[in-house]
């Protein structure tokens, strides 16, 4: 017998429910168009939000970095890999987020991982946004708490769940900040005004907000006017910030906590000192170039109006922020716009279960984006 045959039996059954994935190989720098498999196309596909991932400030700093320390770190920060850049990224962080001081992981996932698991044990109850991401999904569950979702945003239902506070040891609210497969933003104020009321620590993953939200891009708690409020903030180096790696920012105490902690930071490879330096440039870019922030809402909003005027039955999910998705009836229709938009020149693959609850298209606007390219978009997407 072939211990391994359930895999191919499985992947039928992936392939028959139009949920099979597969890679798409872009060749180049990234940018507001990318060579797909040979072929230029408009990109709506990125994360990539100022367009900083192909800034060439950003690749001189990541060069300078390789050409003094090298290409690995070689060890964990505890052990042999800290290098003082890695310091100086968290300074950044810590002054962009307005709190006490920051640590800087090899990953947003695993910053989530971390600190969730640092955080909580099995005495403990955590309360998560049923469209969080798999990394905050999955550090509550590792964390071994009592782990409850709530219905999306619904802070009623959230606030009755909390009737059970009282028969566990710590809670602990988690949630995105920018639901990544939505677009919308979370009700941080009465989420923060519950978690008080609680006694709750509330996690706020930034994701998505860093860079795009607030005035000086510090992310949706600025956005919100939070900034001042007490919370953790968890996010990525890799979207809006072009680079790679995850950050916790917080007060001293828990920074402290989590580098004793925190086993995705204590037992893990430091980021590369090339990653860092280029985080490091695009803090410094988001701080002093506004205008990429400006230009970006200017795209979204573009956007947003060409689709009210000239496609007023193309059913959008509400969003607050550059990620629009386009609500479609089946996996097997979100592949068939994939193609047909693939086809018109246009990146904007199909997402489907189980990564969100129903098929659609997900559309990214960038601060580089041209008005031509979404108005191409926009043609491509009155064909469908």
């Amino acid at each position: 017998m072939n211990p391994y045959a359930w895999l191919e039996e499985s992947l039928e059954t992936i392939h028959r429910a139009d949920w099979y994935r597969s890679v798409q190989t872009i060749h180049g720098r990234p940018d507001a168009t990318v060579v797909l498999e040979g072929r230029e196309v408009i990109n709506f596909a990125s994360n990539d939000y100022l367009g900083l991932a192909g800034d060439k400030r950003l690749i001189q700093a990541a060069t300078t970095a390789i050409q003094e320390f090298g290409t690995g770190s070689t060890g964990s920060r505890l052990l042999s890999g800290h290098r003082e850049l890695h310091r100086e990224l968290e300074k950044a962080i810590t002054s962009l987020k307005q709190t006490e001081d920051a640590l800087v992981f090899s990953s947003g996932y695993l910053a989530n991982l971390g600190t969730i698991t640092a955080l909580v044990g099995k005495r403990d109850l955590v309360l998560s946004d049923q469209y969080n991401h798999s990394s905050l999904k999955n550090g509550a569950i590792l964390s071994r708490a009592t782990v409850i979702e709530y219905p999306h945003c619904d802070v009623a239902a959230l606030k009755t769940l909390l009737s059970q506070r009282q028969n566990y040891r710590r809670c602990l609210i988690i949630t995105d900040s920018v639901f990544s497969m939505d677009g919308d933003l979370c009700p941080l104020p009465e989420l923060l005004d519950i978690a008080e009321e609680f006694n709750c620590m509330l996690l706020v993953d930034e994701a998505h907000g860093t860079g795009v939200l607030g005035k000086t891009g510090a992310g949706c708690v600025e956005y919100f006017g939070c900034m001042s409020r007490q919370l953790i903030k968890i996010g990525t180096l890799s979207k809006a910030l072009g680079s790679l790696g995850g950050y916790v920012a917080g007060s001293a105490t828990l920074i402290d906590f989590l580098k004793n902690r925190a086993p995705s930071w204590i037992y893990t490879t430091a980021l590369s000192c090339g990653d860092t330096a280029a985080a490091i440039a695009a803090i410094e870019i988001v701080k002093q170039e506004p205008q990429r922030r400006t230009q970006l809402w200017r795209n979204v909003n573009y956007l947003k109006d060409l689709v009210e005027r000239h496609l007023p039955n193309l059913k959008l999910l509400p969003s607050e922020s550059p990620i629009i998705c386009i609500q479609l009836s089946s996996a097997a229709e979100a592949i068939a716009v994939g193609k047909h938009l693939k086809a018109s020149g246009i990146f904007a693959p199909a997402i489907r279960p189980p990564t969100v609850p129903t098929s659609r298209i997900r559309i990214s606007a960038m601060a580089t984006h041209e008005l031509m390219h979404i108005e191409k978009l926009v043609e491509a997407l009155s064909n469908i």
